[in-house]
Formats: structure tokens, sequence, C-alpha cells
């Protein structure tokens, strides 16, 4: 070969394989960056490419969200027995009525 040429080789590698690395680098950057916030992955042609789900993996899902509703249910009943328990502790005419049953009772006394 041509030493100029070899000598052009030489200065230019080390910035194509600069230049290639931040390439993939910013591609794999991308890449992740799509996977973290739910975007869709595309092939090379630009179409989406979701991932295959299995029978397994569908019923789980089912499984899961049943259970997810049932425990939403038990949280809204457990609020509402919570609010009537508030309710009835913090009445005023129920903490009067037991302040005049005191009251009743020291006069019998």
């Amino acid at each position: 070969m041509d030493p100029d040429k070899i000598a052009l080789l030489t200065t230019l590698a080390p910035m194509i394989a600069t230049v290639t690395a931040i390439a993939v680098g910013g591609w794999v950057l991308t890449t992740w960056m799509r996977i973290k916030n739910g975007y869709p992955l595309e092939n090379q042609w630009g179409k989406s490419v979701y991932p295959k789900t299995d029978q397994e993996a569908v019923e789980r899902v089912k499984l899961l969200t049943n259970e997810n509703a049932e425990l939403r249910a038990e949280i809204g009943s457990m609020k509402d027995r919570l609010a009537n328990v508030e309710r009835i502790v913090t009445d005023d005419s129920h903490r009067l009525t037991q302040e005049i049953e005191q009251l009743r009772d020291k006069r019998t006394n």
C-alpha cells in the first residue's frame, strides 16, 4: 500500500472508532430511555416491536387484577368502618350523654 494512505488511515482510525463508539452508546441510551418510559421498541424498518405474551403471563395478569380489585374493595370497607368509628368517638352528643350519665350516677350515690 501507499505510505500516504497508511498514514491517512492511522490518523483517521481513532476518530472513526470514537464516532462509532459514541453512536453505539447513543443508541443504547436511547433504547434504555424508551424502555424505561414505556415507549415501544422499533425494528430496523421503524415498525414497533411488541414483546410476545405467553398464556402463563396472561393468566398471571388476570389473577393479579382480580386480587387488586378484591384488596381495593376491602380497603374501601375498612375506610367506611374507620369513618364510623371516628364519628362515634368524636361525636359531641355521645360525649354529652356519657357526662350526663356520670352526673346521674354521682347524684344517686
